[in-house]
């Protein structure tokens, strides 16, 4: 009721409400919610919403799953998503790094993903050591199977404690928040895709699964080809841990990969919308790491780009991120800088040498670039309004 009640007030998707007034009236209601179900749970800095998506495609195999892919991914979206399919005998729940321990406790998840650990939002969800060391403690008490991406050092920190570890080796190539070990504080020294501890003995692990270019390696030496309408290698890398964690599910590689390559559309992103002769495909990106990605897919073509950038609560009001974010490799194509605070934006282009102009308002943004096909690369609340504007 409460989430119909903030749809029709135009208060925003109802994805949190209404369990939000469930878990005031039950504080363990996410326990009793998932109580009897095989529960899967996804966490990390980048990817949640795409993995979960492909996670829970993959486990409709086995049969009806309740899920959130839609982005609600604090216990009251995990309450409300729950209560829409209470008779699910599946829950594929994607998770917010500073909530996973909590509903980690709730849950008892069959499975956990780890997907990455970066610098995201500095002054909402704290340092990422802070928080590798909460998913340990966490990780160490799961009865499932942990899936983890030992390409990333923090997560591998993470995830080396737990009972049962599934290592799936991404091909991800963010290091910038791992240059000392999380355990010792020595420096991490890497030599081609291997990493190790000078100072202790985290290392990379022995992967179980591998990511590679356009295919993936099962433990079996299997090697099957993804063929993902999703672009980008963070992509191919979600498809996997996807598919390493169905396939501890239950689910066979080959049904889940097939319905990996069904999906074309996370929650708008990726999606192209046609505008005043433009073709605008929309990309989100919230923090360095993931801004590297999306960088990297637009690289593949030579197109104008609109970079949106707001810094609201959900957002996180610190901005110095941008200085992280490797935007030189814009130079020489049009850019213009949008969003809220699009002025902070210009002078990091400016500091790369990336010649832009300025047009506050995203889809007056994407009028001024010449017809043709437009990327536009946004933050979490520059992304979401310009896609609820762009359905208008």
């Amino acid at each position: 009721m409460s989430s119909k009640l903030s749809q029709k007030m135009g208060l925003g998707a109802g994805g949190m409400i209404g369990g939000r007034v469930a878990l005031k009236l039950d504080p363990q209601a996410l326990a009793h919610l998932t109580s009897g179900r095989s529960v899967a749970l996804v966490t990390g800095t980048n990817g949640k919403t795409t993995s979960t998506m492909m996670l829970s495609r993959a486990v409709s195999f086995l049969g009806e799953v309740a899920t959130n892919h839609g982005g609600a991914n604090m216990p009251d979206g995990h309450v409300t998503a729950l209560s829409k399919q209470p008779d699910a005998p599946h829950a594929v729940l994607e998770v917010d790094e500073g909530y996973f321990p909590e509903v980690c406790r709730a849950s008892a998840p069959a499975v956990a993903v780890l997907l990455n650990l970066s610098r995201d939002q500095l002054d909402r969800v704290g340092e990422v050591r802070t928080i590798e060391k909460s998913l340990r403690a966490a990780l160490a008490t799961v009865p499932g199977v942990v899936v983890a991406n030992c390409d990333d050092v923090m997560v591998t920190s993470a995830a080396r404690d737990a009972a049962r570890v599934v290592w799936v080796a991404t091909g991800t190539g963010w290091h910038n928040d791992a240059a000392s070990c999380p355990r010792c504080g020595d420096p991490i020294r890497w030599s081609g895709e291997h990493w190790q501890c000078t100072g202790c003995d985290l290392a990379r692990p022995r992967p179980d699964w591998v990511t590679g270019d356009g295919f993936l390696v099962t433990p079996t030496g299997e090697k099957v080809e993804l063929a993902l309408r999703l672009p980008g290698k963070f992509n191919q890398a979600n498809a996997v841990m996807a598919t390493a964690a169905a396939f501890a599910l239950g689910v066979p590689v080959a049904q889940a990969v097939e319905r990996l390559r069904a999906v074309s559309n996370v929650a708008g992103r990726y999606r192209t919308i046609q505008r005043s002769g433009h073709r605008a495909r929309l990309l989100l990106s919230k923090n360095p790491a993931g801004w590297s990605e999306t960088l990297t897919v637009v690289r593949e073509a030579d197109h104008p780009a609109v970079l949106v950038i707001n810094a609201q609560e959900a957002d996180g009001r610190d901005l110095s991120w941008l200085w992280d974010v490797p935007f030189e490799r814009l130079r020489g194509r049009q850019v213009i800088a949008s969003g809220e605070r699009a002025t902070d934006l210009a002078v990091r282009l400016t500091y790369a040498e990336v010649e832009h102009t300025i047009v506050p308002d995203p889809l007056k943004a994407i009028d001024a670039m010449p017809p043709g096909a437009v990327e536009v690369i946004a933050n979490y609340t520059a992304f979401r309004d310009l896609n609820a504007r762009a359905a208008q």
